[in-house]
């Protein structure tokens, strides 16, 4: 009688954690208004694997911020050196986090601390043309489209809140409102692939030229 039980308890354990195992859906994002595949888009699974904060940085050299895109766990601190022989005036007004670390070379005296989810947009007072967005999760990103714009999408159990559904948050520079996340839900059972769209604004044209006051601040 006990080996019966042990063997039936283990067979019953044995297929709640089949049920439990991580799902993969195959991913394909297209710009809704050219049907284009869009690369290097980030995709967020709410509910989904957890990071802890980290320490991190963005570079400003040749009057630009390295990397244009951050992605960061909630609480992480970020730092902002300036490696230009010209100063930088970096700020953010967006919800997720608004800051201001005005004229200054080299390295600012305090990291910043990002305790907010959401998307940040960074600037510079001096130089217009420099922009950089922070985005702040909760869950560790699924990753990046290609130049496809595909991914596959790993879905773990955590990631069903037991409503059946799940949240898909994909964020892209060129997002017509780039302040915050496109959303999407899925329905359980989940699709053999996903075929999602965004509307993308059109690409920027280039312009080095600096104004007035730019030159101005230049070699400061």
């Amino acid at each position: 009688m006990y080996k019966l039980t042990v063997t039936l308890f283990l067979l019953l354990a044995g297929s709640l954690c089949n049920g439990a195992e991580t799902n993969t859906v195959p991913l394909q994002l297209t710009d809704n208004l050219s049907g284009k595949p869009v690369a290097n888009a980030v995709v967020i699974l709410e509910n989904g694997l957890s990071e802890s904060p980290v320490e991190a940085e963005i570079v400003q050299k040749n009057r630009n911020f390295h990397p244009h895109t951050l992605i960061i766990p909630k609480n992480s601190r970020v730092d902002f050196p300036n490696q230009d022989n010209t100063q930088h005036h970096v700020y953010s007004f967006s919800p997720a986090k608004a800051f201001n670390i005005e004229l200054y070379a080299g390295r600012p005296t305090e990291p910043v601390v990002f305790d907010k989810t959401g998307v940040v947009e960074i600037g510079c007072n001096i130089h217009d043309h420099m922009q950089a967005f922070i985005l702040v999760t909760d869950s560790a990103p699924s990753g990046r489209t290609d130049e496809q714009g595909r991914l596959t999408v790993e879905i773990p159990p955590s990631a069903d809140d037991g409503s059946g559904k799940i949240e898909l948050q994909i964020w892209h520079p060129r997002l017509t409102d780039n302040t915050r996340m496109a959303r999407f839900t899925v329905e359980q059972p989940y699709p053999a692939s996903l075929e999602l769209s965004v509307e993308l604004s059109p690409e920027p044209a280039s312009d080095d030229r600096l104004d007035g006051l730019q030159e101005r601040f230049r070699e400061l």
